[in-house]
């Protein structure tokens, strides 16, 4: 049977690295910034850092320790941070995405841990939306009343309920190697995309890949989401 397809966005179908993640990166400690603060005065940068990387290495997300430890909105802090000037302008990508998803075989779903606006203006930019059978932002990924974005495990059971196929037939291409980990555990087939992996990169992959070696819980490494056709054989 024809697999579906679970595309991650961001450093996957286009070089977020580039600008995109910069400016989200400054936008959220900016606001981290005044969540820790007094008040009056913002928290400083040190503790800005030591909030955000422990709750994304705790919790897969640093807005999920948000939430959690100090009652932020998620819809507040989504827009926030990924409000950008000009983000057509900041958008680096490969020619031929549209002609690689019509190539594959099978239904392509959008599962991205960026809002919905913002993801929508890229796919828009990118002109590939209609591509896309459905569009899964991090709005939508919640389980039982709660924020479940990626590597959740519930969030993927229910991304599978949702389009009535087994983890077998579900490929999820993706940057993010703890996402792709998860994914690898539930019987998801893996796809790794690297070209637009940065060491150290806290916005792109909680798992920096120093030497880019694919892991076992990787079915296919490939440096573009171009060469997957390729591979599909290894996909099945």
């Amino acid at each position: 049977m024809a697999p579906v397809w679970l595309f991650d966005l961001d450093n996957t179908l286009h070089n977020a690295s580039h600008a995109i993640f910069p400016a989200i990166m400054a936008n959220m400690n900016a606001y981290i910034a005044r969540v820790l603060g007094d008040g009056t005065t913002p928290a400083g940068i040190d503790a800005v850092n030591a909030a955000r990387t422990l709750y994304w290495k705790r919790y897969g997300a640093t807005l999920l320790g948000l939430v959690k430890h100090h009652g932020v909105d998620a819809g507040h802090f989504l827009a926030e941070t990924h409000e950008m000037d000009d983000l057509a302008s900041m958008i680096r990508h490969e020619k031929g995405l549209g002609e690689l998803l019509r190539r594959l075989p099978g239904r392509k779903v959008l599962l991205t841990n960026a809002p919905h606006r913002y993801s929508t203006m890229v796919l828009r930019h990118l002109g590939i939306q209609r591509h896309f059978a459905h569009h899964i932002a991090v709005e939508s990924m919640r389980v039982h009343g709660q924020l479940r974005p990626k590597p959740s495990k519930l969030l993927l059971r229910k991304v599978m309920r949702h389009q009535r196929v087994t983890a077998r037939r579900c490929i999820l291409v993706e940057d993010t190697l703890a996402n792709l980990r998860t994914a690898h555990a539930l019987g998801m087939r893996t796809a790794w995309v690297t070209q637009y992996v940065k060491v150290g990169d806290a916005v792109a992959t909680a798992h920096p890949a120093k030497r880019l070696t694919r892991p076992g819980w990787v079915d296919v490494k490939v440096q573009s989401v171009r060469h997957l056709p390729a591979r599909l054989a290894r996909l099945r």
